[in-house]
């Protein structure tokens, strides 16, 4: 286990050690919470506390199969300050939409109507940036989860099996390396995939897991960590 997610277990259950952690990461959660607001961000912004709170619950959360803590911690906090924008955006649509803008002009229920339909646009177009954002966010913790192994997330694509016997083959070894607890712990200990064991509990051939290495090692650390809407792409591997 590496030295920060070994401190930030310790931190789940020690508050002076999660104190100490806050205290020695409180850069790194500004600079997290800056590129989620898109502007800079100082421990006097209402984001600050947001993002502390956020990087508290991902401690409390976080346990050694979900990977790299700081990939893991930066998608709560992320995500978390998006919740908050999207409630500042409905709280500004409520407040600067309002009948009171149509006296004179419109009846009561004419105005409220309005009010209601503009606020269902606000919020549409909230949402749907909401989701281009979180997909973008999955994105980057994703490229800082992989980039030890020396993995592009973007190289994907390419390392995926195409015929569908080597797709069920790495589905077949992804899963033997979810299932079992040791091969994974070896996978991150190692930073490469243990083909001689895994060819060995899970039945496929080395020559099909040296192939698609890339692939297996990031098909399994994206499903065992919090990925939700790049899981959708790997849902396959879920499947029986």
């Amino acid at each position: 286990m590496e030295g920060l997610e070994r401190l930030a277990i310790l931190a789940k259950t020690d508050e002076n050690s999660l104190a100490e952690l806050v205290e020695s990461q409180k850069q790194w959660i500004l600079r997290t919470a800056s590129k989620s607001a898109g502007r800079y961000i100082t421990d006097s912004d209402d984001e600050w506390s947001t993002a502390l709170l956020a990087f508290t619950e991902a401690v409390r959360d976080y346990e050694e199969e979900k990977g790299s803590f700081p990939a893991f911690a930066s998608v709560v906090i992320r995500r978390r300050l998006l919740d908050q924008l999207r409630s500042d955006s409905r709280r500004s649509a409520e407040l600067t939409v309002t009948p009171a803008a149509f006296e004179g002009s419109l009846e009561e229920d004419e105005a409220g109507g309005l009010e209601l339909r503009v606020q269902g646009r606000v919020a549409e177009e909230a949402a749907r940036e909401a989701a281009r954002s979180d997909a973008a966010l999955e994105i980057e913790a994703a490229r800082q989860l992989l980039e030890p192994y020396g993995i592009s997330f973007f190289d994907l694509a390419e390392a995926s099996p195409k015929a569908e016997k080597t797709k069920r083959a790495c589905r077949d070894a992804v899963r033997t390396l979810l299932a079992d607890e040791l091969l994974l712990a070896r996978l991150r200990k190692a930073r490469a995939l243990p083909i001689k064991e895994l060819s060995a509990a899970s039945g496929v051939q080395k020559k099909i897991l040296d192939r698609h290495r890339r692939y297996i090692i990031a098909a399994a650390e994206l499903l065992a960590g919090d990925f939700p809407i790049i899981a959708d792409y790997l849902d396959y591997i879920r499947r029986e």
